[in-house]
């Protein structure tokens, strides 16, 4: 018993400090998005991979940096509706 205890504790302690792990009222559009984000991030974050897609997208390495950041407000769209 005391090892699911255990275990559960880690569990929401690792979902505490990274919110890309979700929990059980996480919603598609949340994950997505949090995914997305990571990724235009992570892809910000390593210049040799942002100069690579800038040479293949054929723009600016600054240019296509800046478009990433403007993807990372809405990465996946608009909310959806919530319903009543």
């Amino acid at each position: 018993m005391a090892d699911k205890l255990r275990a559960q504790q880690q569990l929401e302690a690792l979902q505490a400090r990274y919110v890309g792990t979700g929990h059980a009222d996480t919603t598609r559009f949340e994950w997505t998005s949090n995914i997305q984000r990571d990724s235009y991030a992570s892809y910000i974050g390593h210049p040799p991979l942002l100069s690579y897609m800038a040479i293949g997208m054929g723009e600016c390495r600054e240019k296509v940096r800046a478009q990433m950041v403007e993807k990372m407000i809405q990465p996946v769209g608009k909310p959806p509706e919530v319903q009543d």
